[in-house]
């Protein structure tokens, strides 16, 4: 004989000993059904918003953070410092090649292209030190652009700079007398840079007599042209095999990294 428990019953219209008994004995079953659902729906939607992002942002910030460390800590040597957006993508790159093993110097070369031919728009630093040792004047080609660079080639007699991340050379000399060879390193951006002739070599309209007298530096067929009295120092400083990087706001990191050999 089964056992049914008093039930207090309000009305005897309304319900018979029968339906209350079987709700008696549903009504757990769809509580527990209903519990599970919810249970797991909170379980997947927690795991979803919560894991990912959080790690692309640690991953973000701690690079970021870095950057922006070691570019509050750099001696200006009463230099102008770069911009921290160029110095930012020169950096990724930098480490980039030094975990590839393709560096040999802690030397990074910056050259801002984004920034006026009028101004000193090269930096030289030293990264074990934090040091930046030359900031100069530095010519792009002559059909990159006039007073601003906007126009950009990898190949031969095209008198345009080439963008991107470079290997220094070997000194030599050449028709510019002592010149610096260099390895572009990005596939079709700048790797034809030995074919061409692309070399950091010195020229006398890199200087501010010329800006004085043109209204705008003078321009290269295409070579990274600086000061006659700065060649020799900083050619020595950045030879054999440093990071050389030509920046400008129109190619991002997204874009080079990849292309790095």
């Amino acid at each position: 004989m089964s056992y049914i428990p008093f039930v207090y019953l309000p009305s005897k219209e309304n319900f018979s000993i029968q339906t209350l008994s079987m709700i008696y004995k549903i009504f757990p079953v769809v509580c527990f059904t209903l519990f599970s659902i919810f249970t797991s729906k909170t379980i997947f939607t927690t795991k979803v918003k919560s894991e990912r992002p959080e790690i692309a942002s640690v991953t973000i910030s701690s690079f970021d953070s870095k950057v922006e460390s070691i570019y509050n800590q750099l001696n200006s040597n009463h230099f102008s410092l770069p911009n921290l957006e160029s110095f930012k993508e020169a950096l990724k790159g930098y480490f980039s090649l030094k975990e590839k093993g393709i560096l040999q110097q802690d030397i990074l070369t910056l050259v801002d292209f984004s920034l006026s031919s009028n101004l000193k728009r090269l930096w030289v630093i030293d990264l074990s030190t934090n040091t930046i040792l030359y900031n100069s004047l530095v010519a792009h080609g002559r059909n990159t652009g006039e007073e601003f660079a906007n126009s950009f080639s990898n190949t031969n007699s095209s008198y345009k700079s080439s963008l991107g991340f470079y290997l220094t050379g070997e000194v030599y000399n050449g028709k510019h007398g002592m010149s610096l060879k260099l390895d572009g390193l990005e596939k079709g951006v700048n790797d034809n840079a030995r074919e061409r002739g692309v070399v950091i070599h010195s020229a006398n309209y890199v200087s501010d007599s010329f800006i004085k007298s043109n209204k705008r530096l003078g321009r290269s067929q295409g070579c990274p042209a600086i000061p006659e009295k700065l060649l020799g120092e900083i050619v020595n400083t950045i030879k054999n095999k440093s990071c050389f990087y030509i920046y400008h706001p129109s190619r991002s990191s997204a874009t080079i990294l990849p292309l790095l050999s």
